[in-house]
């Protein structure tokens, strides 16, 4: 008797997976109607922000004279394109961050030097994981880190490859981090700042209560990391990326022979250090963005390859593979932005919007939370960007919590949790994507490892929420 084979379910490529979920919203324009909301600016925390007038929903012709908003085969076929004009910064941000990250790792300077502290640390090497993570997770509670870590993605493989732990620790020190960090905002101006100034809440009112659910999730998040951590480095064939990192061992490999820590490498570190220091202060003394970090990640290149021995040209040639070896990861991120395109273009946004927000107003105080923290996290899907979604619905979420006799500062908590949590599973988050396509992890291996703490960490987000709107 032929023993029959097991059915195992696969998920398709990641850029298979954003062209279907491209066609999907195309035909969603087609079968939705148009429409949107009027705008106006308002002045909030995080400064002057376009946002939508609640009750001003109107429908639109899908065809007029001004166009055709029913997305067909040309734009769909367009929509790559488009998604990766509509998302050039990201893209271009995370190309150049690949040239300068490969000037360092040539170097050598980093590996050497961790390296150093990893012999310091014989035997509590693990002791590495909460402490980096702790330092992400402020970022991402303060000053709304995220793209900023796509470059620890590549210094921090292969030196915990080098640790005895697979790609996937790797991954989930450097994403769960900050992104834990974020969901649970303090201070993050992309949010909470941004959905306390539209909804017209001052002073940050849950300041203490916030800081509180930080730590609780990032403690859970730590203690969760770290076991798996120690799970692979006591049976690595156990790992889910065991066969895979075989590969990436020889991609990302250090070199073992070179275990000198000279002025050069000290000098390359310092540059380092200075470099994402002016970084942390541009982000939150001047609000830099992209644009600004971009430039100070080339300086650092540049200065890094001069201290590190480097010559004019192999810092040229070094910076070409660096981009060549994030190309992949900066296209995944235009790819996905092209769902959006299709999305925004047929004008269905505010369409979906409106139908949820309208269904809201309907249903008892006792579900009202958990209710609107589903409409969140299905409105991430289509709005992955915090403050884009913040903008976009806390016109509507604020004046629904009056309604249902419960605190307004409710819907901003209910935001931060809903939108970032489900970011951590959903296609349509570049960060997400562009993490995973970086570690050369699949969508599959990542929900399978993740799945168990996404619900943990959502059923505690819930609790939060409901917590926020009895205060």
């Amino acid at each position: 008797m032929e023993n029959k084979k097991k059915f195992k379910l696969q998920l398709p490529h990641v850029y298979t997976l954003a062209f279907i979920l491209i066609i999907v919203f195309a035909i969603l324009t087609w079968i939705l109607p148009s429409g949107q909301f009027d705008r106006q600016l308002v002045d909030t925390a995080a400064g002057e922000r376009e946002v939508a007038v609640a009750g001003t929903y109107h429908m639109v012709d899908k065809v007029s004279e001004s166009g055709d908003l029913r997305q067909g085969l040309h734009e769909i076929l367009m929509a790559p394109t488009r998604g990766i004009q509509a998302a050039a910064d990201v893209v271009a941000f995370v190309l150049l961050i690949g040239g300068t990250f490969q000037i360092l790792t040539k170097t050598n300077a980093m590996n050497r030097g961790i390296r150093k502290v990893i012999l310091k640390l014989k035997g509590k090497e693990v002791l590495l994981i909460p402490i980096l993570m702790i330092l992400l997770g402020i970022g991402g509670t303060t000053f709304g880190m995220s793209e900023e870590v796509i470059p620890f993605y590549v210094m921090l493989i292969p030196i915990f490859f080098a640790m005895g732990y697979d790609s996937m620790t790797t991954f989930m020190i450097v994403f769960l981090g900050p992104q834990i960090g974020y969901a649970a905002s303090t201070t993050n101006p992309f949010n909470v700042l941004i959905a306390q100034g539209v909804a017209g809440i001052h002073g940050n009112p849950q300041l203490v209560y916030r800081y509180i659910w930080w730590a609780i999730m990032m403690t859970v998040t730590i203690v969760y990391v770290m076991r798996y951590a120690m799970k692979v480095k006591k049976n690595p064939t156990g790992s889910i990326t065991y066969q895979d990192d075989l590969l990436k061992k020889q991609e990302f490999m250090m070199d073992e022979k070179d275990t000198g820590f000279t002025l050069r490498d000290k000098l390359v570190l310092l540059v380092f250090a200075v470099g994402m220091g002016i970084i942390v202060y541009g982000i939150l003394s001047h609000g830099w963005y992209m644009d600004e970090i971009s430039g100070v990640f080339l300086l650092m290149g540049i200065l890094m390859g001069i201290v590190g021995g480097l010559s004019e040209k192999e810092i040229a040639e070094q910076f070409v593979i660096g981009v060549k070896d994030l190309a992949f990861a900066a296209v995944v991120i235009g790819v996905c932005r092209g769902i959006l395109v299709v999305a925004e273009s047929g004008m269905i946004i505010d369409t979906i919007l409106n139908y949820l927000s309208r269904a809201l107003a309907g249903v008892g105080s006792v579900a009202f939370v958990a209710v609107m923290y589903l409409v969140q996290s299905l409105l991430t899907l289509l709005v992955p960007s915090s403050s884009a979604l913040a903008s976009l619905t806390m016109p509507i979420m604020a004046p629904l919590c009056d309604l249902q006799g419960v605190n307004p500062e409710a819907s901003v908590t209910v935001l931060q949790f809903a939108n970032q949590l489900t970011n951590m599973l959903s296609p349509t988050a570049g960060m997400t994507v562009a993490g995973l396509a970086v570690c050369k992890i699949s969508f599959g291996q990542w929900w399978k490892t993740i799945w168990k703490f996404f619900i943990l960490v959502t059923a505690m987000a819930l609790v939060f929420c409901t917590i926020s709107a009895m205060l």
